[in-house]
């Protein structure tokens, strides 16, 4: 096997997600869950990442598909594919698995996962986190993780459009 089949083989549909997680809480590892668009992969992505995958033993990230960023973030994004973003993520030695959502949540990809920790950065509030709720009320915990200063997508954006 490559090592792109290796980085694919950890891109997964929800069913083949469900059957993992079934091995790893029988395993007794602790599940992370984020999510994001992960646009164009910048330093304030990995600090965020990594220091989510240091509350658990597995980290999984629900990435929404080129059709829900452009709903989101509008036409002109995603700057990069969703394959090229869902294999940019699983390359990172800290991530377990990638899931793609098209829904303008992923309450629904939460809903079936049933993470031990849901992780969103600190712009974010506890109220305000899509599927708080459900990982509360299931026993598991929610987190926020505070964001570099000065990395976003939207900033590189601009900056690259500024010097068309």
């Amino acid at each position: 096997m490559n090592k792109l089949e290796t980085l694919n083989n950890k891109i997964l549909s929800l069913p083949e997600i469900i059957k993992l997680i079934q091995v790893w809480k029988f395993q007794d590892k602790k599940i992370v869950f984020t999510n994001g668009c992960f646009d164009l992969l910048h330093l304030g992505h990995i600090d965020y990442l990594a220091q989510a995958a240091s509350l658990g033993n597995k980290l999984i990230i629900g990435l929404n598909t080129d059709a829900s960023v452009s709903r989101i973030k509008g036409p002109a994004r995603p700057i990069t594919d969703q394959q090229s973003r869902a294999s940019l993520i699983a390359a990172l030695f800290f991530v377990d698995a990638v899931v793609l959502f098209d829904e303008p949540t992923p309450a629904d990809l939460i809903s079936a996962i049933k993470p031990d920790i849901l992780v969103k950065g600190a712009d974010y509030t506890i109220a305000q986190i899509v599927g708080a709720e459900t990982v509360l009320s299931n026993g598991g915990e929610v987190k926020t993780i505070p964001l570099i200063e000065g990395y976003s997508t939207t900033a590189i954006e601009k900056k690259i459009r500024s010097q068309q």
